[in-house]
């Protein structure tokens, strides 16, 4: 399984994905929002790891417009904003799940699962001719 974290802070980038690889996830780190989005839209992740205050693009945007591309890769949004008009603007603009730091590591990887236990895809195959579908 690949997870991207995209998260400005190295200590705590680099002290999640030294966790995630002892539970045997392969990590990609981005240090700031273009770079993230970048990975985020070229790669092949199966979950992304998202911080919301990012040099260069944040986090929200980043999310929009992973969804806008219809990039359907599970999100969770891992950030010191706390509040509930932040956690519903993340969920709203597209974001699959919502942590706040700081975090216990155990709920970390229980979310992990979770979200990665959802089928990839939820679309069906449909035929449209004009109006009708």
């Amino acid at each position: 399984m690949k997870i991207l974290i995209v998260e400005d802070e190295h200590l705590i980038a680099n002290a999640i994905k030294k966790g995630l690889e002892q539970e045997h996830y392969v990590i990609d780190v981005a240090y700031d929002g273009l770079e993230g989005f970048d990975l985020a839209s070229s790669g092949d992740y199966d979950l992304i790891l998202l911080d919301l205050m990012l040099p260069n693009m944040n986090g929200l945007e980043i999310c929009r417009q992973l969804r806008n591309e219809k990039n359907q890769v599970p999100i969770l949004i891992l950030t010191a904003k706390s509040q509930l008009e932040d956690k519903i603007n993340g969920l709203n603009c597209g974001a699959d799940d919502y942590l706040t730091k700081p975090f216990a590591f155990e709920e970390l990887l229980a979310r992990i699962r979770a979200l990665t236990r959802r089928p990839q895809s939820t679309t069906t195959d449909s035929l449209s001719v004009g109006d009708l579908s």
